[in-house]
């Protein structure tokens, strides 16, 4: 097999993607720049190109940079030992016009069992099918590198925001679902939804359809909020769960439970099972109601760093309705508060191909579980449009002189921690490794868990102690698995796990 650089591949695509040739449209419609490489690994056969290269528009106006390449290009080619790159997610069956096959459908005829996807389609309605199409038929997905995802994005910043403002003109006639919210739930129906938590998203929105109108469910039905019941609409599964006043009656999973555990060992508990789009605000004001007797008169008491702590659960709390798994019938979202730390759970492991570790690291790829409800959150001013939040968590918290939060997985849930102060952080880890930490050890553990990442030389300087007592003290947090080595030699860095 021959050896070849993904991020290099990746690259390759950007700047094939920056040759897209527009179309000649009367309308004011942006089409997308997008770039596609296939890199042969395996056949190194006279007269084949070993890299091949296609861009949108490039033979024909409005072509797909993979119909271009797999089609136009290498249809008489074998392709099974192909990798391929595409800076725009493939679209799924059913959003061309018959007899046009979807990118993904054509992927998967190739044979092709490797894709690297730059970004989603931003479109709420098609955002991750064709991604889970080709999982589900045996293709290995992996995302492009944050940092070149942002190039992508601002190559195409016109055609995102078009994009996020419209739905597809033609319903997918066989859709690839991601949820069992995006159908009709039972015996739901538009007085079961809450008017307040739709005008909040009327005004924040910016949609000028009053409450109730057709224009008005004609829009939640491209939003993905709402879906054909014979001739008239009904709210999906996702309206049910972010706009109805009891969600729970047909979606038990949809609600926050939190708890507070007081350090004199009493709890006190509210269930937050009304509209989900409603959940975030209603949960920071109780808890800033709560905040005098959660934290102590410490450091992290102070009026910024309150902020920042606020700032940080709110995100959490979002990222938790909004990415969990709400096929997971038997778990609810659940905000844990203790003395020295705040808990979010959300039922579910990272989304595929996201890992565990990119969450941990604060690398992970922008991807969403649910992009119905994502695209909500971001018109409601409580999300980025895309991603986990992961940068605006790690630099909030670096800001205001916090650890970094952290993610940990406590099946079914992904756990995000958020430290109240450098103490909180050391205070949480298990006991026998707490233990194991001398005291000048326990002070630089306080000070990398708030840096996240440094080189030997960074925390010889910031702890005053010898090179050598430096890389004993990072070594041993690798061994305690507190901590992971990146690289080597002088720029090698040691991560925060």
């Amino acid at each position: 097999m021959a050896n070849f650089d993904p991020r290099a591949m990746m690259e390759l695509a950007i700047e094939e993607m920056k040759k897209s040739i527009p179309e000649g449209r009367d309308d004011d419609k942006v089409s997308p720049k997008v770039g596609a490489i296939l890199v042969n690994i395996a056949d190194e056969s006279p007269g084949y190109d070993r890299i091949m290269k296609a861009h949108r528009g490039e033979l024909r106006e409005g072509d797909h940079a993979e119909f271009t390449l797999l089609e136009r290009k290498h249809r008489d080619r074998l392709l099974q030992d192909c990798i391929l790159f595409a800076t725009l997610e493939p679209c799924a069956p059913g959003a061309r016009k018959h007899p046009k096959l979807g990118c993904a459908e054509r992927i998967v005829l190739a044979r092709i069992k490797e894709v690297w996807i730059g970004i989603e389609d931003p479109d709420p309605t098609v955002d991750r099918k064709g991604i889970k199409f080709l999982q589900d038929n045996g293709v290995t997905v992996h995302m492009f590198d944050r940092d070149l995802q942002e190039i992508i994005r601002a190559e195409n910043a016109d055609f995102l925001v078009q994009a996020l403002s419209r739905a597809e003109e033609e319903q997918a006639k066989e859709e690839t679902a991601l949820s069992q919210l995006e159908h009709a739930r039972p015996a739901l129906d538009w007085a079961n939804l809450s008017t307040e938590s739709l005008e909040v998203y009327r005004d924040r929105a910016g949609i000028t359809a009053a409450i109730g109108s057709d224009e008005f469910h004609s829009l939640l039905q491209r939003q993905g909020l709402a879906v054909a019941e014979g001739n008239a609409l009904t709210p999906s599964g996702f309206g049910n769960v972010l706009f109805a006043t009891s969600p729970r009656d047909s979606t038990p999973q949809a609600a926050v439970l939190a708890t507070i555990h007081y350090a004199d060992g009493t709890e006190e508990s509210k269930d937050f099972d009304g509209p989900q789009s409603m959940v975030p605000e209603l949960a920071m004001a109780w808890l800033r109601d709560k905040l005098p007797n959660i934290m102590d008169r410490s450091d992290a008491v102070r009026k910024d760093k309150n902020d920042v702590i606020f700032t940080l659960v709110r995100e959490g709390l979002v990222n938790a309705i909004v990415h969990r798994d709400y096929d997971l019938e038997q778990a609810k979202c659940q905000l844990m508060v203790y003395p020295s730390r705040i808990e979010i759970h959300s039922p579910g492991e990272p989304v595929l191909p996201i890992t565990l570790e990119q969450m941990q690291d604060f690398t992970a790829p922008m991807l969403s579980r649910n992009p119905v409800m994502h695209f909500v959150f971001s018109k409601l001013r409580l999300a980025e449009e895309r991603g986990l939040g992961l940068k605006s968590l790690r630099l909030k918290a670096k800001e205001a002189g916090l650890p970094l939060p952290r993610f940990s997985w406590n099946n079914p849930y992904l756990v995000l921690s958020v430290f109240l102060s450098g103490e909180g952080a050391i205070s949480n880890l298990a006991n026998e490794t707490f233990a194991q930490l001398s005291t000048t050890e326990q002070s630089g553990w306080t000070w990398l868990s708030k840096n996240g990442r440094c080189t030997s030389a960074q925390y010889m300087e910031s702890q005053g102690v010898s090179d050598r007592t430096a890389r004993r003290h990072l070594n041993r947090f690798v061994k305690l698995g507190l901590a992971q080595s990146i690289g080597a030699g002088p720029s090698q860095e040691y991560v925060v796990k």
